[in-house]
């Protein structure tokens, strides 16, 4: 798989939307430690039928799909959106993203391309936000194989936490984004645990 392909697809709707949600706080902490915006809201699981997942979220999001050209085909980019509206908010964005590829270019099964894929999706976001790679880990998903990820960038004010998934041909994405001071937090665990496939 190519890298414009993965870099097209995956990061350019984070990489923006990270640019532009910044300046709530203008990279500083704005936040009480011990409190936030996400502890006082209802957390409501949402089952996405078409998405084939269920997640627990604090609130809302909106759905937008972009159909994107790539070198095998256009893809319909399905992308889930919440952003926090409140400085006490531990994470300014929730979002959970997939696309379906085409047949033979990418499956769960193919434990070296999808090894190849995550490495490429991971070095590919480095490089769009500048950014540094503080850890990255395996993962798994009801058996999917997975990768989780966390990358600072805008000089250290912002981080993205990212879990990345293969299920069939499916691609998936959830992540937050957070200024720094709340890049490690209870909210985003539970964000991301509660992600299920079905």
């Amino acid at each position: 798989m190519s890298k414009k392909i993965v870099l097209s697809l995956l990061f350019f709707l984070p990489i923006f939307l990270g640019s532009q949600v910044l300046p709530i706080g203008q990279g500083e902490e704005t936040t009480t430690p011990g409190q936030s915006w996400e502890r006082g809201q209802y957390w409501e699981e949402v089952r996405e039928l078409d998405g084939r997942f269920s997640v627990e979220i604090p609130a809302a999001w909106e759905e937008q799909v972009d159909t994107i050209d790539t070198e095998v085909g256009a893809l319909a980019y399905h992308t889930f959106l919440l952003q926090s509206p409140s400085e006490q908010a531990d994470n300014l964005i929730y979002m959970l993203s997939y696309v379906d590829y085409p047949e033979g270019a990418l499956h769960h099964d193919s434990t070296e391309l999808v090894r190849e894929f995550f490495e490429v999706s991971q070095e590919e976001a480095i490089a769009v936000v500048d950014g540094e790679l503080l850890f990255t880990t395996d993962k798994e998903n009801s058996g999917f194989p997975g990768r989780f990820w966390r990358i600072d960038y805008l000089d250290g004010r912002a981080s993205i936490r990212t879990q990345a998934y293969v299920v069939g041909r499916r691609f998936y994405q959830i992540q937050t984004i957070a200024q720094q001071g709340r890049g490690l937090n209870d909210s985003t665990e539970r964000f991301f645990e509660s992600l299920e496939f079905f």
